[in-house]
């Protein structure tokens, strides 16, 4: 848990001292982030022997400090970094919101624990993200590598044009998902109510406060971790389809149907996001635990390197189609 503590919680010290003080402190944040990925993952990493942990207890602090340094962005963005800080600032919180808040949000909304799932549900309701909850559980581990996941992009689109129908698509499924359950079940409420009410809140709480700026400079902070959310989704499962089988069902999710990469240390930044093919063969697994398995299928790159190259879909295609097809060739053999 050493490095993950380390990988994850460093951006969030330089950060705390970058808004009270800027200068290099505030420019090494974004770099603890966004860039050392690039030394840390060619230098060996930690073994992995003996009894794994789950991890719950720095998922509980990262979940609370998401929450406590939305607010602190927002004091630090409208009044007390000003020129190129301002600007570090704006893309280490931005960082430090979608690279490491996200996949905490995500592994705490996957545990049993009430109180864990719920600390997952604030923080995505403050990225004004809510949704993604329902949507996540209930649509995209549902339907993956299927034309019914929004979040499941088809081979040749570009990641520009898959980003608006992955955030109006998962909204509008996982919505209805809510409704069937709610219509099934006895006194269930739809959680669009909490995810829509909270988000029209927070922005009335962010302009009361911090002014137009303040809700301005809100906005993109959440769009810019929503963005690196979708990036995410759409690297890890570009192209990858499950067959259909005669009677219209799809065949179990396997190791083929996810995108992994290589790179320890990047893996420890985002809570072991890279390992994504066992996650979807065991969504409660705690981060720590899961596997590599055989036959996953591999992205040439670690996996912040890759939502670069996927920013640029004509590179994109020309790197991921061909591994793409030999991913489905092996799969088809």
């Amino acid at each position: 848990m050493i490095a993950y503590a380390i990988a994850t919680l460093t951006p969030a010290a330089l950060l705390l001292l970058g808004a009270m003080w800027g200068g290099w402190f505030i420019w090494a944040a974004p770099v603890s982030v966004g860039l050392l990925w690039l030394v840390m993952d060619r230098l060996p990493g930690p073994s992995e022997g003996g009894e794994l942990p789950t991890g719950d207890g720095l998922l509980a602090v990262l979940g609370l400090v998401q929450l406590a340094y939305l607010p602190l962005a927002l004091w630090a963005l409208t009044g007390r970094l000003h020129g190129v800080d301002w600007v570090a600032g704006l893309i280490g919180f931005g960082l430090f919101f979608g690279q490491i808040g996200n996949p905490a949000a995500h592994e705490l909304i996957h545990r049993s624990n009430q109180w864990l799932r719920r600390l997952g549900t604030a923080v995505y309701v403050a990225l004004l993200f809510g949704h993604h909850v329902s949507a996540h559980r209930l649509v995209h581990h549902t339907h993956v590598a299927t034309p019914a996941d929004p979040n499941s992009a088809r081979r040749g689109l570009g990641f520009w044009r898959f980003l608006p129908r992955a955030w109006i698509g998962s909204f509008r499924a996982g919505y209805a998902a809510e409704e069937a359950l709610r219509r099934r079940g006895a006194g269930r409420r739809n959680p669009y109510t909490l995810y829509v009410g909270g988000a029209v809140l927070l922005m009335l709480a962010a302009f009361a406060v911090f002014g137009a700026r303040g809700l301005l400079v809100y906005a993109l902070l959440c769009a810019h971790a929503q963005s690196q959310l979708l990036v995410s989704d759409y690297v890890q499962h570009y192209g990858l389809r499950r067959a259909q089988r005669p009677d219209g069902r799809f065949e179990p999710v396997g190791p083929a149907h996810s995108w992994n990469a290589a790179g320890w240390y990047s893996a420890a930044v985002t809570l072991n996001a890279p390992r994504h093919s066992d996650h979807h063969a065991h969504p409660a697994r705690p981060y720590p635990q899961l596997e590599m398995p055989m036959g996953a299928a591999m992205l040439p790159a670690p996996l912040p390197a890759m939502a670069l190259v996927a920013l640029v879909p004509p590179l994109w295609r020309r790197v991921m189609n061909p591994r793409l097809d030999a991913v489905q060739r092996i799969a088809a053999s």
